[in-house]
């Protein structure tokens, strides 16, 4: 797969990772002779090592940030930690969601006893019915939304809109399988409808204000054609 940069300098890489790409093999991970990761793809075809400052689960699209040096690495993840980076994901989900919603609920951590406090603002941009019949209903609806998250827990977003019934589409682990199903068999989209679309901070180094976007997948514009959906990152 091929992966796009977005923006580079002599500090931080930034790409577009594709669907179903890992930014890292961990050493218990299966087919690693099978898979090129994000770091192997990049150190492929442009010799650089790099070292990645925040996480982007393997199924979710989009923008990633990436150090230069091992060093560089705190300086940027501070960004995280003081809550002064903003992050917009975009997501397509199961039924009509509300048109603005805060979740504020927790969520397990890697260890998987502790739940930590979670906050993720969503916004809905656009919504369809389809004619469509997906078990138990004679039509299927769906929402296309912004998410914001204000905390950083592995699969927190993934989380988030499963507990307010409104599962992202194509996720496997918390998704609706009937709705998965039909996306994949009607429209030819298997992918997790999850895209992490934009970042902006200030860059610790440079002071250098970076409003970063990350074009959306094949899919994605697929079904802005077919749904008559407009596309906010244009």
């Amino acid at each position: 797969m091929s992966v796009q940069v977005i923006f580079e300098d002599k500090y931080i890489l930034c790409v577009s990772k594709p669907n179903n790409m890992v930014v890292h093999h961990a050493r218990h991970s299966r087919n690693v002779a099978e898979e090129t990761s994000l770091l192997q793809s990049i150190f492929n075809t442009k010799k650089l090592k790099v070292y990645p400052i925040h996480r982007l689960d393997r199924k979710t699209s989009g923008i990633i940030l990436l150090a230069k040096q091992k060093e560089f690495v705190q300086h940027f993840q501070e960004l995280f930690t003081h809550n002064e980076i903003q992050k917009m994901y975009y997501g397509i989900v199961r039924g009509f969601s509300p048109e603005i919603k805060i979740i504020d609920s927790p969520v397990k951590g890697r260890d998987a006893n502790v739940h930590k406090e979670a906050l993720t603002y969503l916004k809905t941009l656009d919504k369809i019915t389809l004619e469509i019949a997906v078990k138990p209903y004679d039509s299927s609806r769906y929402s296309f939304v912004q998410l914001s998250p204000k905390t950083g827990r592995m699969h927190q977003l993934r989380v988030h809109m499963n507990k307010i019934s409104h599962p992202l589409i194509g996720d496997p682990k918390y998704g609706d399988k009937n709705h998965n199903m039909m996306f994949e068999n009607k429209l030819k989209c298997k992918n997790l409808f999850l895209h992490a679309g934009n970042l902006s901070f200030v860059h610790p180094f440079t002071s250098q204000t970076l409003n970063l976007t990350a074009p959306f997948p094949e899919d994605w514009i697929t079904l802005f054609n077919t749904f008559s959906w407009k596309n906010p990152l244009l």
